[in-house]
């Protein structure tokens, strides 16, 4: 634009006046330059400010001044990288997460069928239209079990309510002790009286927190066979009974398969059926046999347990009774009861003052 009127300025026709000076006009024609000059030099401002973004610069694909259509714009490219990259990482995802639902969905399949034919099962041996497998030896062992446990957790009942009823009276044997000791010393008339009730109550107590270390010993000897011991050997009977089910479910349905017709399909039906079978009778195989060991040593571990048990029991409580102090000491040192050392209790703060 400057050049076009730099060109049209110098063509311009210039009056001039006789002295050689020029007209009026020369002042409105270098007012009209200066106002030209100022708009071409706003124009170029703004093309510098709004210049082209170089995120949206353009790449020419064919020669110098070819057509438009040759011009990709590099935004484009880079946006096409990065949804190609985006989309192989979704489609990763994806894959990923089918992989793991159809992992699941096979789990669960396989889960209804398996319950689906143990529950079939169970109700066919409910109502007598199917038949189970019978190891008359260990069910009659297992029967024995769950018989003993029942009376064994009677004992521990009742040997429990014992010591919690021993303790409130040694407690009140050693209040009253306390009292009579006390009443001896305010009581210059019955000194002698009070005085040997005191020591009475006192030796009392001392031998019933023997005997209540015995009982408590006795207790917690029972109570790790029964809540244990015999309850790991339960909780083994239970996997032995639920992998009775599923074999005995498996085995009639391979029954009920060989008795259909023998076609392609069915051939392949009853061979899938076979291995699931010989799989499932594997499993109880295994655990009946977990079953037989676990209940022989069960009943060696409880006979040498409760030897033990009842003939402190029964030493204890005699000696006790008898009033036999050396001999409830000797029970308790012969069985490796440990009680509380003489003194040991914290005194009263009346004691210390």
């Amino acid at each position: 634009m400057a050049d076009s009127f730099m060109g049209k300025a110098a063509t311009m026709e210039i009056p001039i006046n006789s002295n050689g000076e020029t007209l009026a006009e020369d002042d409105s024609l270098e007012q009209a330059a200066k106002i030209q000059w100022t708009l071409d030099e706003k124009d170029l401002q703004q093309v510098m400010v709004s210049g082209p973004n170089l995120n949206e610069t353009s790449v020419v694909s064919g020669g110098y001044g070819g057509p438009a259509g040759g011009i990709i714009p590099t935004s484009s490219i880079k946006g096409s990288g990065m949804h190609h990259s985006n989309s192989n990482q979704n489609m990763s995802v994806e894959e990923a997460n089918r992989g793991v639902a159809v992992e699941k969905l096979d789990s669960v399949k396989k889960w209804g069928i398996n319950t689906y034919k143990c529950t079939k099962q169970m109700f066919s041996e409910r109502f007598g239209r199917g038949s189970r497998t019978v190891d008359l030896e260990l069910e009659a062992q297992i029967d024995v079990l769950r018989d003993t446990k029942r009376k064994y957790e009677s004992v521990l009942r009742l040997t429990s309510a014992l010591t919690s009823h021993f303790y409130n009276m040694v407690q009140t044997q050693q209040a009253l002790g306390d009292t009579f000791a006390d009443l001896s010393q305010k009581s210059p008339e019955l000194r002698d009286e009070f005085g040997y009730n005191a020591e009475t109550q006192k030796l009392l107590c001392r031998n019933g927190e023997a005997l209540l270390g015995a009982i408590n010993f006795f207790v917690s000897s029972i109570n790790t066979l029964v809540n244990k011991t015999m309850e790991d050997t339960l909780m083994t009977i239970k996997l032995y009974e639920a992998a009775r089910l599923e074999f005995d479910a498996y085995r009639a349905d391979l029954e009920e398969l060989s008795l259909g017709p023998r076609d392609a399909a069915t051939m392949v039906r009853i061979e899938v059926s076979q291995q699931q079978y010989q799989v499932q009778r594997d499993k109880y195989e295994r655990l009946r046999s977990d079953v037989t060991i676990k209940l022989k040593f069960l009943e060696e571990n409880k006979v040498k347990v409760m030897h033990k048990q009842l003939l402190l029991f029964h030493n204890a409580i005699s000696a006790y009774f008898a009033g036999n102090q050396q001999q409830l000491e000797q029970t308790l040192r012969q069985f490796n009861v440990k009680l509380k050392p003489p003194g040991s209790d914290k005194p009263s703060w009346l004691e210390e003052s």
